[in-house]
């Protein structure tokens, strides 16, 4: 991860170290998300945009969070297109044991995925969030407040040596509106930039909630990374986006923040 990159640093070995970034984006593949600017396309999570319109209705909804609390940056690594088996696998690895459906290769696939594009991309993400580099990782809780880690703490913590800003929901503020008062941080006053993890971006109320929550926890920046944004070509908005769109072999010279230029 550019800044503060997954895995120990320096050392023999470097060739060795290579390969194995190679083999994680090998193995990864996404739908890209669409290049800044492109009409019909939401400026701030990528998803579909009405006509005219530079934001979708849901990221125009946000702005009741009050003034300073929204994300910084809103970067999806992929779409997450309804029916495909990426959008499954967003599915697949919150599986618990005992389930028909094992989790295991949908965890392996999406951890390739989420820290080939730390290591390629981070630095793309705190410069549009104007941050040097995160000093805190957070992760958006679940809607039912499931109880644990989240899955996605399992997934990514143990690679990105940052201390955890762990998220609560409180008692009673599910919803899919936005909410300030939803989440609540343990780590009392934080004083730091935080890099938000979400898995499945839809409406976003919850990870903007989660970012009001850290914004008023004294979080100077946040810069959300989404795993998958969901995407239904069955929408009216949304079937014109997916209809342009092809899965592809993950590209280490693309992100949501510049598209294919380099960085």
């Amino acid at each position: 991860m550019s800044g503060s990159g997954p895995g120990p640093p320096g050392g023999a070995g470097a060739t060795a170290r290579e390969t194995t970034w190679e083999t994680l984006r090998r193995r990864s593949r996404v739908y890209p998300p669409e290049p800044p600017g492109r009409a019909g396309v939401c400026a701030v999570c990528r998803g579909p945009a009405g006509p005219g319109y530079t934001r979708c209705y849901q990221c125009a909804r946000h702005e009741a969070l009050g003034p300073g609390l929204l994300a910084d940056a809103v970067v999806p690594i992929s779409y997450a297109v309804k029916g495909t088996a990426f959008a499954a696998d967003l599915w697949r690895y919150k599986a618990g044991g005992g389930s028909a459906t094992d989790p295991a290769a949908a965890r392996t696939s999406l951890r390739a995925l989420l820290l080939a594009f730390l290591r390629d991309h981070g630095g793309c993400v705190w410069r549009q969030a104007g941050m040097t580099a995160p000093g805190c990782l957070a992760v958006v809780p679940t809607g039912r407040g499931r109880p644990g880690p989240h899955p996605l703490v399992d997934l990514a913590a143990p690679f990105l040596r940052l201390p955890r800003a762990r998220l609560v929901i409180r008692p009673g503020r599910q919803g899919r509106d936005p909410d300030p008062s939803r989440f609540y941080t343990e780590r009392g006053r934080l004083e730091a930039n935080v890099l938000l993890l979400e898995d499945s971006w839809v409406s976003g109320s919850s990870a903007q909630s989660a970012v009001a929550a850290l914004k008023r926890a004294g979080a100077r920046r946040v810069a959300v990374i989404v795993l998958g944004r969901h995407l239904d070509p069955a929408d009216r908005f949304g079937a014109p986006l997916a209809a342009r769109l092809a899965e592809l072999p993950y590209d280490p010279g693309r992100c949501a923040v510049h598209g294919g230029s380099a960085h």
